[in-house]
């Protein structure tokens, strides 16, 4: 090979002759000698042997490396649809074959070249998307994949996956981010949920645990309360992790202690921290306490939290970082003063809250704009007087 320009400049049949060769000089089993059956039957023996690239004392940079890849991308773009959905399918699961992150990250690049050259309106979008996220994974950079479900949306705009596409999309999502990225794992599995109807939901028993499970541990979800409106957490409704959601949602700490004493076994079971679990439920506990009392001394909080003389600064400094909570710290009264809070639930006496403050706004700027007037009419009186 002379480099990518060779694979780039030259017609498609001589640039599968070139690829032929240099799989074959790599130790491919391959004929350097093209098909008769034409080009389709050629990228087909050079897909199935790209992966030689990857294998080790190739000598061979990855730039070149990259190079030849696409120009296998540029040729399998260039088969029509309906002849080449084998063709493509069989490509992406070659890159998921990269060994080191390195490859993974030449093999991503080639990806997504493919996916970029895809019709919007192609259903193979969705294919090599899927694939693209495995490779993503290995490559250490999913972020670059996948930003959110928004965006995921707008990918597929023109050719929508099925449901059960998506479905198996999500899964993949949350097992690639739940490591890295607990927060956005969670809202991928709450979007997976949201993909049931109350006629399948009973189906999606594991799903919902895993969404359950990822929203407790994670250190950044505070607001859990919309999770038991999802069908398939319903029907979980009796059972241990249903009843662990539910201490999250409404319960104080000492609730999960006698939860954990109970059934210590199943909450480790999850891969939950019991450590971490106590810091997140004195959080949701301090937020439920603040709905309530816009002030607060050091010793009601050591009591209802469980924590020493010590550690109330520290806590209280930990909650005002999480922005669930705006409150002062008067030290030398050792109290704290709540301005405000997030509610750890938000239901019918919560809207009714809101409905009430609204009204009340609405009366107050009705004053207002009453009072101006008022002031308006006086200094035009006065202005025609004089």
């Amino acid at each position: 090979m002379q480099g990518p320009a060779v694979f780039i400049d030259a017609e498609i049949e001589d640039q599968a002759q070139e690829l032929r060769k240099f799989f074959k000089s790599l130790g491919a089993e391959i004929s350097e000698e093209k098909s008769s059956k034409g080009i389709e039957d050629d990228l087909h023996k050079i897909i199935g042997v790209c992966d030689v690239c990857f294998k080790d004392g190739t000598q061979h940079t990855l730039e070149e490396i990259d190079a030849v890849l696409n120009s296998v991308v540029s040729i399998v773009v260039s088969i029509p649809l309906e002849r080449g959905e084998n063709l493509i399918l069989a490509f992406c699961e070659k890159m998921t074959k990269a060994p080191d992150t390195n490859l993974a990250r030449v093999c991503l690049q080639s990806l997504w070249r493919l996916f970029s050259n895809l019709e919007p309106t192609s259903p193979l979008r969705y294919h090599v998307y899927y694939h693209l996220v495995q490779v993503a994974k290995r490559a250490d950079q999913v972020k670059e994949v996948f930003s959110g479900v928004d965006q995921l949306k707008v990918q597929f705009t023109q050719c929508p996956p099925s449901n059960e596409q998506m479905q198996k999309l999500y899964r993949l999502l949350h097992d690639v981010l739940k490591d890295t990225n607990s927060e956005l794992a969670s809202k991928v599995m709450i979007e997976l949920l949201g993909t049931y109807t109350a006629e399948n939901a009973s189906y999606a028993r594991e799903d919902a645990m895993k969404c359950i499970v990822t929203a407790l541990a994670d250190p950044n979800t505070f607001l859990l309360d919309p999770l038991l409106s999802l069908k398939p957490v319903r029907f979980l409704e009796g059972e241990l992790i249903h009843d662990l959601l539910s201490v999250f949602v409404s319960e104080k700490l000492p609730s999960y202690l006698q939860f954990y004493k109970n059934h210590k076994e199943f909450v480790n079971s999850q891969g939950l921290n019991h450590e971490q679990n106590i810091k997140k439920m004195r959080l949701l506990s301090f937020m439920q306490l603040a709905e309530s009392n816009p002030e607060m001394t050091f010793q009601q909080l050591q009591d209802e939290l469980q924590i020493g003389e010590n550690e109330v600064e520290p806590f209280i400094i930990e909650v005002l970082k999480t922005k669930l909570v705006r409150a002062r710290m008067d030290q030398k009264a050792r109290k704290v003063h709540i301005s405000s809070t997030m509610h750890r639930t938000f239901g019918r006496p919560q809207w009714q809250q809101l409905r009430d403050l609204l009204h009340a706004w609405k009366a107050n700027l009705t004053l207002v704009q009453e009072n101006m007037k008022s002031v308006s009419d006086a200094q035009m009186e006065l202005a025609h007087k004089q």
